[in-house]
């Protein structure tokens, strides 16, 4: 990705016009009720039968990982503060952790959320994970959708994108990796255009709005459009069906209806934060959300993270744009005083899911026949 300018504007004219895009993506009315204290009861008490569970040797490589690399990484934590351990958890395996070059070369083709090609420009984001990641053999980049559209105009343009990519004459290598709402753009390109799928290894939903959100029921597409105001936003456009696509309603009855198809394997990272891990401006929604569940990451509930069948590998302390979204590395006025929770170690956790899958992969669980 090309490195763009930054936009210079006026100190409190950016202040009003980022705000106007902040408050685009959080607007629901406040809850005036406390939400419930989050702790370990309020965690993952039973993970469903038809989940794996690999949290343990996630947390074994992340570890390892952080411990590695936390002289030459920002934004550096130690591990128990980096994933938070919801409900019981399963030991790790005891096996070493292999922070070597990858044998397989692993490619992780990101689908962003809602309004990323918007306020990108405006982010100005270094490529410090993509160039951390390609040190150790693999690669990653991201894929280009419409951040105001429907799951279903995104799906097709994920499709566009990888037919448009050289085809590999090895195993398929492309991990599909979803933040928020592009977890249900990827779900659907794979049910709806199979022709994809011997390209693609893996899909991971990361703080993926698999279920949709709550918050989607009172947000209006009308109120997301004021994306357009963000700073040197370029907003791309099909169909301004994003909110739509993102209404529990809607995310339900599809799921309902489609099923994953086997063959790839399914992985979720879940944002599992802790209270004082929430950024300001997101208050308002944790605390709107904790009515319905304390398991939230300010935007989406934690069961709606989950894709079916999948293995969920973990539960990341850090809010719903933290995870993903690297704002106050380079709007520390703004971090300082909205987004005041961003600080995460995002190099370490693509390192180390990229390491995890690698494995996960090369390892795959024994499919009892059936009776």
């Amino acid at each position: 990705m090309a490195c763009f300018r930054r936009f210079r504007l006026a100190r409190g004219r950016l202040h009003r016009v980022v705000l106007a895009g902040i408050v685009s993506l959080t607007m629901v009315s406040c809850s005036s009720s406390r939400p419930s204290p989050y702790s370990a009861d309020t965690g993952v008490d039973d993970v469903p039968p038809e989940i794996t569970d690999g949290r343990g040797r996630f947390r074994e490589i992340f570890c390892a990982v952080l411990d590695h690399r936390a002289a030459t990484l920002p934004e550096h934590r130690d591990c128990e503060n980096a994933l938070t351990r919801a409900g019981p958890e399963p030991d790790g395996t005891g096996r070493p952790v292999d922070l070597g070059r990858s044998d397989r070369g692993l490619v992780a083709a990101i689908v962003p959320g809602v309004g990323w090609d918007c306020i990108f420009r405006w982010l100005d984001p270094e490529e410090t994970s993509v160039e951390h990641v390609r040190q150790f053999g693999f690669d990653a980049v991201v894929l280009d959708v419409d951040s105001l559209s429907s799951c279903s105009a995104n799906a097709r343009q994920i499709r566009d994108a990888i037919m448009a990519s050289p085809a590999r004459q090895i195993e398929p290598h492309l991990v599909l990796i979803g933040y928020s709402k592009g977890a249900p753009d990827i779900l659907e390109a794979v049910v709806t255009y199979p022709e994809i799928r011997d390209r693609v290894a893996a899909v991971v939903g990361v703080a993926g709005a698999v279920g949709g959100s709550p918050t989607a029921d009172e947000v209006t597409q009308t109120k997301l459009e004021l994306l357009r105001r963000w700073p040197g936003a370029q907003c791309s456009t099909d169909d301004s069906g994003a909110m739509e696509s993102l209404r529990p309603a809607i995310r339900d009855a599809w799921l309902a209806d489609h099923t994953l198809p086997p063959g790839l394997s399914y992985y979720s990272l879940a944002t599992c934060p802790e209270p004082d891990r929430i950024s300001a401006v997101l208050k308002p929604t944790y605390k709107k959300l904790s009515r319905f569940d304390p398991r939230n990451d300010g935007m989406v509930l934690f069961d709606d993270q989950i894709i079916p069948g999948s293995t969920f590998i973990g539960c990341v302390n850090a809010d719903h744009w933290a995870v993903s979204v690297p704002i106050a590395r380079t709007h520390r006025q703004i971090g300082a005083t909205l987004v005041t929770k961003n600080d995460y170690p995002r190099e370490a956790l693509l390192e180390a899911l990229l390491r995890f899958v690698e494995e996960d992969l090369a390892h795959p669980p024994v499919q009892m026949p059936d009776p």
